[in-house]
């Protein structure tokens, strides 16, 4: 039985000692060779001293070592906090506080670069550095070992751990302030992966192309998934988009997972015709997928499944719409994954009646264990179950979303816009994404965002911006022109602007509305008409 994140590999090093379990370049690490590196990691964190329940954080490009560390930290009773290798040494540095990391994996060149923030993180006790030898100062107190050192040494037992004990803490963006750590227990981790391995239909022979940062838990989801069903997960760390249809022939990937803007950059390239051949299965998270890009990659991939997936770190993963469904309910979420609940309900917790709008409320075994040090915002995101039966001595705990969605009759869910990028405009409330849904549908913008901006009178006006699709002249007054014609008064856009090349994306590749509207708050500032 698996319990623990870290006997997702020790049970296929049993069953498949010698299948890849990751792949890297042309390097391999079978089954049996990453529970041995991932024991003996475990190990060297005993002998540095790691208590149970400290946290080890791994600031590093995807490869065999950061693989190694997440799973070796929760083998010996830690914590593991992955940190998105996109990270500048500030926000690096919040994190390594904010939780009270004892123990930092990074490469040489990544500490370097750490050197002035590291006197301000008092509770570092170690680094593990992967490369040559760093010719930088490490302040007193701090241990410093190479990774080799961490590879040598007799095999030492982790501490003792139940599978409801914290295992990872994964920092997501937050509507307001720093970032929040998601705090996931090991029954969090493993339910997920047995979850998403059911309705995917993961077998061994299953090799996925991991692209998303596995500081993300989609991205994360990319490991686990891999090694409860005993596939390889090949990883890779693009520079550009082409490079990922490159590498998905050279390795014959068979499942793909990918955000909205990837997606809709990779829906723009030539897909060599043999990819649909070994491709399966690709997945798409993170946020609505347009309409023309999923017709575009149905277009290449005629033999591979989409499934569309809606999920937050705070649960991991909701709900999933089966590949039959894709022709009937486009737009639909899907229903909710094996092993959870979903709700749709009013604000006083009251379910809401079909097509009606209402928050979505997560209840199941993926719901986690909070906000890290933060039971403020841990209150106001999870609430006890809603209409809980009375009579049970212990309240069941349910994570609220903070996304608006719908149920239909038959109990399709569709998604409505994130209750906090809601745009009230005139007192009516307005979706964003159905703003961009228009805009997609013309063909005539790449990427779009849209958002609300404050304003004197109508409490906030529509701001749009995008770039332009290939091959396409595209003007504001072209847009303009699109929403007035698709789009009632009240949602048409009152600023719009054309960017070149790509929008700005936040730490998990979405595109960054809140740091689109932040950038442009003053603009109708001191308006009094509209």
């Amino acid at each position: 039985m698996i319990n623990f994140v870290h006997d997702l590999i020790a049970a296929s090093a049993q069953r498949y000692p010698e299948r890849p379990a990751l792949k890297y370049h042309d390097d391999v690490l079978t089954y049996q060779a990453l529970q041995y590196a991932t024991t003996v990691f475990a190990a060297g964190l005993m002998r540095v001293g790691l208590k149970r329940y400290d946290r080890v954080a791994i600031y590093a490009e995807k490869r065999f070592e950061t693989v190694i560390g997440m799973f070796g930290a929760a083998a010996a009773g830690g914590v593991f906090v992955p940190i998105n290798p996109l990270l500048k040494s500030e926000q690096v540095a919040y994190i390594l506080n904010d939780c009270d990391v004892h123990v930092l994996v990074t490469t040489t060149e990544r500490l370097s670069a750490l050197t002035a923030v590291l006197p301000h993180c008092p509770n570092l006790k170690h680094i593990v550095y992967i490369g040559g030898a760093p010719s930088v100062d490490i302040p007193p107190g701090i241990g410093l070992a190479a990774w080799s050192s961490m590879q040598q040494g007799a095999l030492l037992k982790g501490h003792r751990i139940i599978d409801g004990d914290m295992a990872a803490i994964l920092y997501t963006s937050g509507s307001t302030g720093s970032p929040k750590g998601v705090v996931l227990s090991h029954r969090n981790i493993v339910a997920g992966a047995t979850s998403v391995t059911e309705y995917l239909g993961l077998t061994h022979d299953d090799r996925l192309l991991c692209v998303l940062p596995l500081s993300f838990d989609y991205g994360m989801n990319q490991l686990t998934t891999m090694f409860l069903s005993g596939g390889t997960a090949v990883l890779m760390n693009y520079l550009f988009p082409k490079d990922i249809l490159i590498l998905m022939e050279k390795e014959r990937i068979t499942g793909l997972a990918a955000v909205p803007p990837l997606w809709i950059q990779l829906a723009e390239l030539s897909w060599g015709p043999s990819i649909t051949d070994h491709l399966r299965y690709f997945t798409n998270s993170g946020g609505h997928m347009p309409k023309e890009t999923l017709t575009k990659l149905r277009a290449a991939l005629p033999r591979t499944k989409p499934y569309l997936m809606y999920g937050l770190t705070e649960s991991f993963r909701s709900t999933y719409l089966p590949p039959e469904q894709i022709d009937t309910r486009p737009d639909s979420m899907g229903r909710a994954i094996p092993n959870a609940e979903i709700f749709v309900v009013r604000p006083d917790g009251t379910h809401c009646a079909p097509d009606e709008p209402g928050e979505l409320v997560h209840r199941g075994v993926h719901v986690s264990l909070g906000y890290w040090n933060d039971p403020e915002k841990t209150a106001a995101r999870f609430k006890p179950l809603p209409n809980q039966n009375r009579a049970l001595p212990l309240t069941e705990m349910t994570v609220w979303s903070g996304d608006i969605v719908r149920m239909d009759k038959e109990g399709y869910l569709y998604f409505v816009s994130r209750n906090d990028e809601m745009i009230k405009t005139s007192g009516y409330r307005v979706s964003p994404t159905e703003i961009e849904e228009m805009i997609y549908n013309t063909k005539l913008a790449k990427e779009v965002a849209a958002f609300g901006i404050p304003h004197p009178v109508l409490g906030q006006v529509i701001a749009l911006i995008a770039t332009a699709a290939e091959n396409t002249t595209l003007t504001s007054a072209l847009l303009k022109s699109a929403c007035q014609k698709h789009l009632p008064n009240y949602m048409c856009p009152a600023h719009i602007e054309i960017l070149s090349g790509s929008l700005p994306r936040n730490n998990n590749g979405k595109i960054d509305r809140k740091f689109l509207s932040s950038q442009r708050q003053d603009l109708f500032k001191g308006c009094a008409h509209e």
